[in-house]
C-alpha cells in the first residue's frame, strides 16, 4: 500500500514538473515573438493565462538558465544570450534565414525598401529578419519577432496563398476571432478574394490593410515538396507601390525566391540517402530471393 502511494506521489510530482516546463517554453516563445520591442509581467500573464507569481517564477528559472534577461530600466523581458546561442546552433540546419540573408540585402539595396524573411508558425505568419532600406521615408509595419494571422500582411498572403484550399479554410476558421478582434478593418471576404489575385499574379499585395501608408508585395518560398519554407516580401509607403512598379518589385522578389528554392533543394538532396541505380537494386534483390 505504502509503495503505491509513494509511485502516485512520484507520478503527480513528475506530471507537475512536466507541466512547469510547458508553460516555461510557453513563456520563452512568447518573449521570443516581441523580439526587440520586449514585453512586460502583465502581458505574459494576461497571454499565458498563469496568474502572476507563477509567472514570475518560471521567468526567473528561465532568466538563471540565460535564456531571457530583463531590462532594469523598463522591466521588460527579452531573449538572453544562451538563446542566442541555441539559435545560432540551430540555424546550421534551420538555415532559411542564413540562405535568405544575402537575398534580403540585394533586394534592398536594388529597391532601397526594406525586405523581409517570414516564416509560417501553424495558423501565423512570423517576421524572422528585416533588411532596412535606404529610402529616407520607410514604414515600420512589420519588425523581427512580428507575428500575424496568416494572410495578415505581404509576405503572409503569399504564404496563405500557397495553401491548399481546404487547409486555407481551416486557418481562416481558426484565426476569425483574432482577426475580427485586432483587425477590425480587414473583412474575411477581403482574404480570399486576396488569396484569388495573389495566384493569378503570382504574388501578393497588401494595399495598406494594416497601415493606411504602408503597402508591400509578397512571393512565398516553397520547399522541393511544394510545401511553404517561408515568403520574402518588401513594404514601402504607398507613394513608392504604385501599381506599374508592383510588377517590379515581385520580379526582384521571384528572383531571390529562386535562388533560396536552389539552395533548399541541394541541402535537401546531400542530406537524403542515396538511392541505389536501377542495376544495384536489381543484384540486390537477386542476392536476397
Amino acid at each position: 500500500m505504502a509503495t503505491t502511494i509513494q509511485k502516485s506521489a512520484r507520478d503527480e510530482g513528475e506530471l507537475k514538473g512536466a507541466q512547469a516546463v510547458d508553460r516555461a517554453l510557453t513563456l520563452l516563445s512568447m518573449v521570443g515573438r516581441h523580439a526587440e520591442r520586449g514585453v512586460g509581467l502583465t502581458d505574459l500573464v494576461v497571454q499565458s493565462g498563469s496568474n502572476k507569481p507563477t509567472v514570475r517564477r518560471l521567468l526567473l528559472a528561465l532568466m538563471r538558465a540565460g535564456l531571457i534577461e530583463q531590462d532594469e530600466t523598463t522591466r521588460r523581458y527579452y531573449l538572453g544570450e544562451e538563446a542566442y546561442v541555441l539559435g545560432t546552433l540551430s540555424s546550421r540546419r534551420f538555415g532559411l534565414l542564413q540562405m535568405a540573408q544575402d537575398g534580403l540585402r540585394r533586394i534592398s539595396r536594388r529597391t532601397e525598401d526594406s525586405s523581409f524573411l517570414s516564416v509560417r508558425r501553424d495558423t501565423f505568419s512570423l517576421c524572422l529578419y528585416r533588411e532596412e532600406g535606404t529610402w529616407p521615408v520607410r514604414t515600420h509595419a512589420l519588425q523581427a519577432g512580428f507575428e500575424h494571422p496568416l494572410g495578415i500582411g505581404a509576405g503572409s498572403l503569399a504564404m496563405l496563398a500557397a495553401l491548399p484550399d481546404r487547409e486555407i479554410d481551416q486557418i481562416l476558421a481558426a484565426n476569425a476571432e483574432i482577426i475580427a478582434d485586432k483587425y477590425p478593418m480587414i473583412a474575411k471576404d477581403q482574404l480570399r478574394d486576396g488569396v484569388e489575385q495573389t495566384r493569378a499574379n503570382g504574388y501578393s499585395l497588401n494595399p495598406g490593410l494594416i497601415l493606411a501608408n504602408s503597402w508591400g508585395v509578397g512571393v512565398a518560398i516553397r520547399n522541393p515538396d511544394g510545401s511553404i519554407a517561408g515568403a520574402l516580401s518588401i513594404a514601402a509607403i504607398d507613394s513608392r507601390m504604385r501599381p506599374e512598379r508592383q510588377p517590379e518589385l515581385a520580379a526582384i522578389l521571384r528572383e531571390e525566391v529562386g535562388r533560396i528554392e536552389t539552395r533548399i533543394g541541394e541541402m535537401m538532396a546531400s542530406r537524403s540517402p542515396s538511392r541505389p541505380e536501377p542495376d544495384q537494386r536489381r543484384q540486390a534483390r537477386r542476392a536476397t530471393s
